[in-house]
């Protein structure tokens, strides 16, 4: 048996690697281009581009095959309007086509998928469970809920599919969005928040996302869909607070009309000059926290990493990369 890790080479998969390796099984990463990462030494790297059958096909998968589909585009770099859908679903939704046909050619079985939090759209129930309802914002959480319900096909037809929905996953290697807030703070300007920043943001560490990959494996790869954030998540102001503190920075904290910041972003994305996506800022200021007890319950998994410890240390090494004349966001990092 072989672990086949689709988009291996991206932000979790360079993660869950080593510890399949560590458990002593063979892995193969699959992905369109490979870094310089140490787990290479024993782990056989594919060349392949999830949005070409040809490409998925060639990478070999055998029957007895553990598979994780790990490719997707993600909402950073901000993608103007009218290229969205193209942006999206050719990797996001195409790819996953590709990978779960050529498994159901070889006869493989077992597969660990991810999508995301932002299917569920605008918070309807608090906290959110994974039978909360879904409503997509935008092209890319409907392109990651359209292969949920690719998945529910072919888990009829007997594939054993495990989809994981995680919070805005932080670690080493991937500022994203946040390389912005850290500008500001370095610059001793004002942070402004959506709303009074009384709601609390969750993240989900990468580190613990790669476990909760393993663990749907170890587990047997159940048929079930499970959200992934951190526990507690502290409010918008506290977390932003202890980050200014911890930078040293003369920065405050300026509270916006939520409604007024929306309407002026939703203005320049139809212009095409978005700051952010809607996706991101139209549940700024809402109650997105998910019940992440169910991974508790079915895989043994609980997060280990706190919001306020994740965000000051990708903070550190926003700084420390900037003192060393790099750019932090010039990292290959395609996948989730």
């Amino acid at each position: 048996m072989k672990h086949i890790i689709f988009g291996g080479d991206g932000f979790v998969g360079r993660h869950l690697a080593p510890k399949l390796l560590a458990d002593g099984e063979e892995v193969v990463v699959a992905d369109i281009a490979k870094s310089d990462l140490p787990h290479y030494r024993n782990v056989r790297f594919v060349t392949c581009d999830v949005t070409d059958p040809a490409s998925v096909a060639a990478v070999g998968i055998g029957a007895d095959d553990m598979v994780y589909n790990l490719s997707a585009k993600m909402l950073s770099p901000i993608q103007v309007r009218a290229k969205r859908h193209d942006f999206f679903w050719p990797v996001n939704y195409h790819g996953t086509v590709n990978i779960i046909e050529a498994m159901d050619r070889a006869g493989a079985d077992r597969l660990v998928h991810y999508t995301t939090d932002m299917i569920y759209g605008h918070t309807v129930a608090y906290p959110m469970t994974e039978d909360h309802p879904v409503a997509p914002l935008g092209e890319y959480g409907l392109s990651k809920l359209e292969t949920e319900t690719l998945a529910a096909g072919w888990r009829e037809r007997g594939m054993r599919i495990a989809l994981f929905r995680p919070r805005l996953i932080i670690g080493p290697g991937r500022l994203g969005i946040l390389e912005k807030l850290f500008k500001l703070i370095d610059w001793n300007l004002p942070v402004p928040m959506i709303g009074a920043g009384r709601n609390p943001y969750q993240f989900i560490s990468v580190f613990d996302c790669a476990e909760a990959a393993r663990l749907a494996w170890k587990a047997g790869v159940p048929n079930e869909a499970y959200n992934l954030g951190s526990l507690n998540p502290p409010p918008v102001r506290r977390l932003l607070g202890d980050l200014i503190r911890h930078a040293g920075s003369r920065s405050i904290l300026l509270p916006t009309p939520g409604w007024a910041v929306k309407r002026t972003l939703d203005l320049l994305d139809r212009v095409n000059l978005p700051l952010m996506d809607p996706e991101q800022y139209l549940i700024a200021d809402e109650m997105c926290v998910l019940d992440v007890s169910k991974g508790e319950r079915q895989l043994g998994w609980v997060p280990q990493y706190r919001d306020a410890d994740m965000l000051i240390a990708a903070y550190d090494e926003y700084r420390a990369k900037k003192a060393a004349g790099s750019a932090p966001a010039a990292e290959h990092v395609p996948a989730e």
